[in-house]
């Protein structure tokens, strides 16, 4: 049984080492707008079957219950934490958060995936062509597509999305597009592809496309930044449990090994 050890303190091993990946990577993203923090989920495995539960012995007793030795544990899924981060003033009037649920839409490289991602990061610029694009990676533009006019003095977005602006000589504002949101039956079945964007899946479902401040989709704030979700405080705490967890995995397998030791002295004797 020595050897079910070794093999099962092996899988701890190895599960918690992805743990600890994923630790890093919430704590490196800890001021990473709109980032959401993950977790990983661990499952254990098939188990090997010594006695079976109500077995009877040789007065026809029943058994109370079985013996059953595991064979490890594995990472079943990292989730995501879709809960949402602290909101910072940037004073900024292209910087849009969203406030409850929803995704805004952009698109990207149509080798990827559809061409569609989304993200929760509402860092936007204006491009050479006007159009409103994030402010990352390549400038992904917005889906659907806002243009800014060039001599607009005074740009505004409602918490309901509507984009107006204010031209030279013009009293009144002109609206110039809507923001929507998107959002999924799913959101943990999003796909990560990096720089704060996801893509649908089948297990996430189709996105559903509705209007800021309906449906259920978050209202957004204008001149405000959503922040990562990363607590470091948590994440520290997470990680010096793993590390524990993982000393005890070698304590293990250092048993283990001097179990298999004294057998192998046994024929010496």
């Amino acid at each position: 049984m020595a050897i079910a050890a070794l093999n099962s303190a092996a899988t701890g091993l190895r599960a918690l080492s992805t743990r600890i990946d994923v630790v890093a990577n919430n704590l490196a993203n800890a001021e990473t707008t709109a980032f959401k923090r993950q977790r990983a989920n661990f499952e254990d495995l098939m188990y090997l079957t010594l006695k079976q539960p109500g077995a009877q012995n040789a007065s026809g007793e029943l058994a109370p219950a079985g013996i059953f030795v595991g064979l490890g544990v594995r990472i079943s899924n990292t989730q995501l934490d879709l809960e949402q981060g602290s909101m910072e003033n940037t004073g900024r009037p292209f910087d849009v958060a969203i406030s409850g649920q929803g995704f805004f839409r952009v698109k990207v490289d149509p080798n990827v995936g559809d061409g569609l991602a989304y993200t929760r990061n509402g860092n936007l610029f204006v491009n050479n062509e006007n159009e409103l694009v994030l402010g990352m990676g390549d400038g992904y533009k917005i889906d659907p597509p806002i243009q800014i006019p060039s001599d607009a003095t005074e740009v505004n977005i409602s918490e309901a999305g509507q984009v107006t602006v204010l031209r030279p000589g013009q009293i009144e504002k002109q609206t110039v597009g809507q923001l929507q949101l998107y959002q999924f039956v799913n959101p943990n079945g999003l796909t990560i592809v990096g720089g704060s964007l996801y893509q649908e899946t089948d297990s996430s479902g189709a996105a559903i496309e509705s209007k800021p401040n309906e449906n259920g989709a978050g209202k957004l704030l204008q001149n405000f930044l959503e922040g990562s979700n990363v607590d470091p405080v948590k994440e520290l705490v997470t990680l010096i449990k793993t590390q524990r967890a993982f000393e005890l995995n070698s304590q293990s397998i250092q048993t283990a090994d001097q179990a298999l030791q004294t057998i192998g002295n046994l024929r010496r004797m």
